[in-house]
C-alpha cells in the first residue's frame, strides 16, 4: 500500500469558506492545497510546504480530471502539454484546456523540444495548436534530453547550438503570443547547456529530491516540480505537483502582468 502524506500547509484564513462551495474560486484566488503525495519526500528548508501557491501540470497520462474538484482542492494553475517536436499533440490536451479553463484554473501550455526538428517548425506547431486565450499563463518551453524517443535520443548538440535553437524558438512564440515564455528544464540539461547564462527567462525547475536551492545553485525560479507522485481528489492516478515562488498577493500580482490580455 502506499503511503499518503498530507502536505501540510496553513489554509488561507480569508478563503476558508470555499471548501463547501461548488462554484470554483476565480482565477487569482488562491486555494491552499489539499494534496498528499504517494512517495513524500523529506526535503531541506525551503521545503514545498513553505509555498502557499500551487498547481500541477499534466498530459495525456493524467485520462481523467474533475477539474472543479481539483480546483477546489488547491489546484491554482495548470501546465498542459499540449506539442512534441514538429508534428505530435498530446492527445488530452484538448480536454485539459477546456476543462482547466472551466473550472477557473489558470491554465498554461507547454512544447516538449526535440532536436531532430528546426525550431521554426516545432514553433509554428506550438502556435497552429494552442490557441490565444486571454488569460492563459505564458507559454513554456521544456528543455530537457529525451532519451526515448526512436529517432532524437541520441541526438545532443553542444551548449551553444541548444541555446541557439532556444533563442529562434522563442523569438517566433513570444511574437504571437505576447508573453516571454518560461523554460522548464532539469539539473543535468541546465548543467550540460550552460542555462545559468540564459538570462532574462523566469525558470520553471524540475528538482524531486533536493531543493531548487541546492540542484540550481543561484537560479532563481517561478515554478518548482517538486514531486511525480501526487495525490489530488478530483485526478485519476498520480499528477506533478509544483509550487509558486511568492505568497498569495505575489501570485495575483505575477497573474495581473504575466497573463494574455
Amino acid at each position: 500500500m502506499k503511503i499518503r502524506a498530507t502536505l501540510a500547509i496553513l489554509l488561507l484564513s480569508a478563503l476558508a469558506s470555499c471548501g463547501g462551495n461548488d462554484k470554483p474560486a476565480p482565477i487569482g484566488a488562491a486555494v491552499a492545497p489539499n494534496f498528499q503525495d504517494a512517495k513524500p519526500v523529506n526535503f531541506n528548508s525551503p521545503t514545498p510546504a513553505r509555498y502557499r501557491v500551487h498547481g500541477i501540470d499534466a498530459a495525456r497520462f493524467q485520462t481523467s480530471i474533475n477539474w472543479s474538484s481539483a480546483r477546489r482542492n488547491g489546484v491554482n494553475f495548470a501546465f498542459l502539454k499540449a506539442t512534441e517536436g514538429g508534428d505530435l499533440l498530446d492527445p488530452m490536451f484538448q480536454d485539459h484546456w477546456r476543462g482547466a479553463g472551466q473550472a477557473g484554473v489558470a491554465r498554461g501550455a507547454y512544447h516538449f523540444y526535440y532536436f531532430c526538428t528546426s525550431p521554426e517548425v516545432q514553433a509554428k506547431w506550438f502556435i497552429k495548436n494552442v490557441p490565444r486565450s486571454k488569460g492563459m499563463l505564458p507559454p513554456v518551453l521544456d528543455m530537457e534530453w529525451n532519451p526515448f524517443s526512436p529517432t532524437c535520443a541520441h541526438r545532443r548538440p553542444d551548449a551553444s547550438v541548444v541555446q541557439d535553437e532556444m533563442r529562434r524558438w522563442l523569438k517566433i512564440v513570444e511574437a504571437h503570443y505576447g508573453q516571454r515564455t518560461i523554460i522548464y528544464t532539469t539539473p543535468r540539461f541546465y548543467e550540460e547547456n550552460k542555462l545559468a547564462s540564459f538570462k532574462g527567462y523566469e525558470y520553471w525547475l524540475r528538482t524531486t529530491a533536493k531543493t531548487p536551492r541546492e540542484a540550481f545553485p543561484g537560479q532563481s525560479w517561478r515554478f518548482w516540480q517538486y514531486s511525480a507522485t501526487g495525490l489530488i481528489d478530483g485526478i485519476k492516478g498520480e499528477v506533478d505537483l509544483n509550487a509558486f515562488s511568492g505568497t498569495p498577493a505575489d501570485w495575483s500580482a505575477w497573474l495581473a502582468t504575466r497573463t494574455l490580455k
